[in-house]
């Protein structure tokens, strides 16, 4: 027993010092080391959206594998079986958002893109019919539509811009092996995922004492569900309030509808700030497609819906996921988005949510530590 102490002791000792030489080759080389990783993670690429793609699919999956195991003829298949009917149905609607939502919305794109001076005239026409004695004032709303027309759609649409899409499109025909390695070895990780948990629970059971496994443990599971009921939650909230805007504006005989409301699905993955982004750009849009008053309603309606899906639906759907309050959200959007872009502005808020709740679990332990100390 002391001997297995003092071996466990010195693998401890080995660890921290083999991370403090890693540590140091680091700092004492910067430029080396960041190229090397960058050429690490595109060599991993695959592998890492391999896991992201399984894990996103993880729930699915595990609730048709239940389902299949009930069947006695089922039974022994029931894992292979849940996969398959998974990926089945995401190839689906993959072909149902081709076939129907991203037409429309390109070519809503290339239509706003090409009358976009003829919209900046009728917009003006509008503007000059504002009574002067209107709550707005004629003088501002110039104001702001001259700060829009100088937003030229030309330097957009450069040459050069326009080549570096291309390369980036014949990037994306080029990474279609990319693609083929992540869902073959996500499949793999779906099918094997027992077998892995189990091997890496055995590791980290194997490097850690008893009670630092039984917390790393835990940490794991709340974060994964803090990690998967917000990711989710939040993807389907943002389909949901995409279906609704484009139904109301719709409606509401809109130009470009769908683009206007996809775009406010796709702002509102983004918490706090996303839906103020989006609106402000449906409103400006409107402004130009459909004039003042248009405009005016638009903006009017998409506020009452996002503060419905603020305060009634998305409650509903993410639920407990993050118990932190406005502003650890708007902070961890903020410093997340400054240095990580958009994929930072969405996953900051998690991130945020783990951290908290592992501050939590040390201050309560120092808290009853502290009491037993006293008592």
């Amino acid at each position: 027993m002391k001997k297995e102490k003092t071996e466990k002791k010195g693998f401890h000792w080995f660890i921290l010092a083999v991370a403090l030489i890693v540590i140091y080759k680091i700092l004492d080389n910067l430029t080396g080391v960041s190229s090397w990783l960058s050429g690490l993670l595109s060599v991993l690429g695959p592998f890492l959206m391999a896991i992201l793609l399984a894990y996103l699919l993880y729930i699915p999956c595990r609730k048709i594998e239940k389902i299949f195991r009930k069947s006695r003829l089922l039974k022994k298949k029931a894992r292979g079986l849940s996969v398959l009917v998974v990926y089945v149905v995401v190839v689906l609607l993959i072909v149902l958002l081709i076939k129907t939502v991203i037409p429309t919305v390109t070519e809503s794109v290339i239509d706003l893109a090409t009358n976009l001076p003829s919209y900046y005239d009728t917009a003006i026409e509008y503007v000059e019919e504002i009574p002067d004695d209107s709550i707005i004032s004629r003088e501002t709303v110039e104001g702001i539509i001259e700060k829009v027309q100088d937003i030229k759609i030309e330097e957009i649409l450069t040459l050069d811009n326009i080549s570096m899409y291309v390369e980036k499109a014949v990037g994306f025909a080029n990474g279609l092996f990319n693609v083929v390695v992540t869902v073959i070895v996500s499949i793999y990780i779906l099918l094997e995922r027992t077998e892995i948990l189990t091997y890496l629970r055995r590791l980290t059971k194997s490097m850690f004492p008893q009670d630092t496994y039984r917390r790393i443990d835990r940490y794991f599971i709340k974060g994964n569900t803090i990690f998967f009921k917000y990711v989710s939650s939040q993807v389907l909230d943002a389909i949901i309030v995409g279906i609704i805007m484009s139904i109301a504006l719709s409606i509401m005989h809109v130009k470009y509808a769908i683009l206007l409301g996809t775009m406010i699905g796709l702002f509102n993955l983004i918490p706090f700030f996303g839906a103020i982004v989006a609106v402000a750009l449906a409103g400006v849009i409107t402004l130009f497609t459909g004039g003042f008053t248009q405009a005016l309603w638009v903006i009017v309606v998409l506020v009452i819906l996002q503060q419905i899906d603020a305060n009634i639906l998305n409650p509903k759907i993410v639920g407990d996921a993050l118990e932190i309050s406005k502003i650890l959200i708007i902070l961890s959007v903020t410093v997340a988005g400054a240095y990580f872009g958009i994929l930072g502005m969405f996953l900051g808020v998690p991130v945020v949510a783990v951290i908290k709740m592992m501050l939590d679990d040390y201050i309560e332990n120092n808290e009853i530590q502290t009491a037993k100390e006293l008592s």
